[in-house]
């Protein structure tokens, strides 16, 4: 009898044992590790320019084309997805230099140099940009341009800060499945276009958030794609492009602080729920003070082109730029970004095929 009763203590004791181990090893697994701030013991050197923001972060900054007292043109360039401020789009010293054009390209938090900001929101990127160009005296008014996952931020930064641009130029932009105003139609259509295991990044991301670390780094089945560089998302005339992107020599910089407070965050954010939609954005350059140029590939295996096409044409102050025979990577082609920045400028109109 004694040693049955000594079996069942012995069972409830190891059931109890168990039920508090194992959710605190759960609770262990999915939370990240804590980031490894630049500067920190431990953590990864200065090596770059940085300015300190009203909440104690820095941001780290790379400057290119004329001095910005020289300048007749400036602007703010924001990198996309695994990227840093090194990725500025490549305006050439020539036309830099006939047109007086000032580019300010930065880290985003978490990204490379500048501090994450564990936070962050739709909302706090667009402040963020608004405090740089003010730490650096950029003046009154200044034109952004962003790429990918930074052209996603300009819908941000056109809502919160329309009152600081001259002009805006949004790049092959990732887009919300789930911001209001989007027909279930469209959203799916353009959901579908995703890899399977990328659909399930994506839904994580946004239904999900406190599991996107763990869903992003465990290897018992596929996670995000575009984390992994799958070459199936690459358009034939992305692989052309490939070696200006995928071999640059600071990659191990982009995410030395930790992939949640770059990667992970910027999915949770871009893809988490907004309280609004660009769908309910007014003109912000009504008096024909400046253009809102939104450009796509149609070849674009990243980020498909179907969500910028029916923004454009729901939004009827959007020049719209579709190039035809055009992946992801457009930008990096020769000559694109002289032409970009012409049009965002000077309004000139680019060839019909790229």
């Amino acid at each position: 009898m004694w040693s049955a009763f000594l079996g069942a203590s012995l069972i409830r004791k190891l059931i109890l044992a168990l039920a508090v181990f194992l959710p605190a090893l759960l609770y262990s697994q999915l939370q990240p590790p804590p980031p490894k701030i630049c500067g920190s013991p431990g953590g990864p050197p200065i090596t770059g320019t940085r300015t300190r923001l009203k909440d104690g972060r820095y941001l780290a900054y790379l400057e290119s084309g004329v001095p910005k007292e020289q300048a007749k043109y400036k602007i703010i360039f924001v990198h996309g997805f695994d990227s840093c401020r090194y990725d500025a789009l490549p305006i050439s010293p020539e036309l830099a230099q006939e047109l007086g054009i000032y580019q300010l390209s930065f880290d985003r938090p978490g990204y490379a140099e500048s501090d994450p900001n564990l936070a962050s929101t739709e909302k706090s990127i667009a402040l963020d940009i608004e405090e740089l160009a003010d730490n650096l005296q950029l003046g009154p008014k200044f034109y952004l341009m962003g790429f990918s996952m930074g052209g996603e931020i300009m819908w941000s930064c056109l809502k919160h800060i329309s009152h600081r641009l001259a002009g805006v130029a949004i790049l092959a932009p990732v887009g919300n499945y789930w911001w209001s105003g989007l027909p279930s139609n469209m959203s799916w259509h353009v959901w579908n276009q995703q890899l399977p295991q990328d659909k399930w990044a994506v839904w994580v991301s946004h239904h999900l958030p406190w599991l996107t670390y763990w869903w992003n780094s465990q290897k018992l089945f596929p996670a995000s794609s575009v984390i992994a560089y799958n070459p199936a998302l690459f358009s034939e005339g992305d692989k052309l492009l490939l070696s200006k992107f995928a071999f640059r020599t600071y990659m191990p910089q982009i995410r030395q602080q930790g992939e949640y407070g770059c990667l992970h965050r910027d999915m949770t954010v871009g893809f988490g729920k907004w309280s609004w939609s660009p769908l309910e954005l007014e003109d912000p350059f009504a008096g024909g003070e400046g253009k809102v140029h939104l450009w796509h590939g149609a070849e674009d295996l990243i980020v498909p082109v179907s969500l910028s096409r029916y923004l454009s044409e729901k939004l009827p102050w959007v020049v719209y730029h579709e190039l035809p025979k055009s992946g992801h990577m457009f930008p990096l082609a020769d000559g694109m970004a002289d032409t970009i920045v012409k049009s965002l400028l000077l309004g000139d109109q680019p060839p019909q095929a790229s």
